[in-house]
């Protein structure tokens, strides 16, 4: 990993100055401050954070999430956490879906019974499409 400068004053004058917890520690020459490098961590690109909480809004769950997007519930709940995510509480509808490729997609829309009653939402998920649909929960 390359240090760009001094996280402290921001000088880009400073010297290794030993190893703590087998990470390199260095030495600024203008402000005297140690520090070691940041660790970079295992980023999430934000196309899945993005699909992760649009998902959520529509009801699914931490693990249906998951199983979809294969991103840890963990991570999901997270954003929901680190963005405020309300979701609103007794819906009457539930959300179904069904993953589908191009094809099986416009074979979908063909069929008027599909067409009828409750909106449907179709997203992006990858190479396939993603279809919501909300029912109203039976009594």
């Amino acid at each position: 990993m390359i240090v760009e400068n001094c996280p402290n004053c921001g000088s880009l004058s400073f010297v290794k100055s030993g190893i703590v917890k087998d990470r390199q520690r260095y030495r600024c020459k203008v402000c005297k401050y140690y520090f070691t490098v940041n660790k970079l961590g295992k980023r999430i690109d934000e196309y899945y954070v993005n699909k992760a909480l649009q998902l959520y809004l529509e009801g699914l769950s931490y693990r249906e999430i998951e199983r979809i997007l294969g991103v840890s519930h963990v991570s999901i709940m997270n954003w929901v956490k680190k963005y405020g995510i309300k979701r609103p509480y007794k819906s009457e509808y539930h959300p179904t879906y069904k993953i589908l490729n191009p094809s099986e997609l416009s074979k979908f829309f063909t069929n008027p019974e599909n067409i009828k009653g409750a909106g449907v939402i179709v997203t992006e998920l990858g190479d396939k499409f993603m279809l919501i649909k909300w029912e109203r929960f039976k009594e």
